[in-house]
């Protein structure tokens, strides 16, 4: 049995390497070094070395999500009305891919897949249940009625879980919320400016 633990390390060294740096750094530093991950497979660990494997992945699938919530959070802020708000949620799936891209990651195990990307669709959907019931405490809070069905609207037709937008005018120019959308979604690992709504 390779327990890869000491030394380098092999695969679980360079497996602890990139994700280290996926969840630092993103997506764009990373590019390219995810397709030469070697294959993991539990039987070539120790139990208690398999069980860190999986935390690592599942720590950072979770810094990236909670970064790129964030991320969405602050352009949804500056966005100027419902349009940019829409765009913001349809933009803002390009940036899970990448997150979805590692929980599916071939050189991972078929059922280690299967639950990282559960997780993810949880942890997305769970944010989007979290959109809507901050609605309902503005709405208890006296805003507006009109903004508040408006942006629900918004939320519920550009739902988080939905697959990212293809190419077209949408994805391949113009802004929304200040940001310019050629190459732009959100990174999950992009610097934190503002609040999170997450657990």
């Amino acid at each position: 049995m390779n327990h890869g633990f000491w030394g380098h390390g092999g695969a679980y060294q360079t497996w602890a390497d990139h994700l280290r740096d996926w969840a630092e750094n993103g997506a764009a530093a990373t590019a390219g070094a995810a397709a030469a991950l070697p294959v993991l497979r539990p039987q070539d660990y120790a139990p208690d070395t398999w069980v860190r494997i999986a935390d690592l992945l599942v720590s950072a699938i979770d810094r990236r999500l909670r970064a790129w919530a964030q991320a969405l959070t602050t352009a949804m802020e500056e966005a100027g009305d419902e349009f940019g708000t829409g765009r913001a949620l349809v933009q803002s799936r390009t940036g899970l891919q990448a997150v979805r891209d590692l929980a599916g990651h071939p050189s991972l195990p078929e059922e280690l897949r299967q639950q990282l990307g559960e997780l993810v669709t949880r942890q997305v959907e769970d944010f989007q249940r979290q959109l809507e019931e901050q609605l309902d405490l503005l709405a208890r809070g006296g805003t507006d009625p009109r903004f508040v069905e408006a942006r629900r609207r918004t939320l519920r037709e550009n739902p988080l879980a939905a697959p990212p937008p293809g190419p077209g005018p949408a994805a391949a120019g113009g802004t929304a919320g200040g940001h310019t959308s050629g190459g732009w979604s959100y990174d999950p690992a992009a610097p934190a400016r503002r609040r999170i709504i997450t657990d």
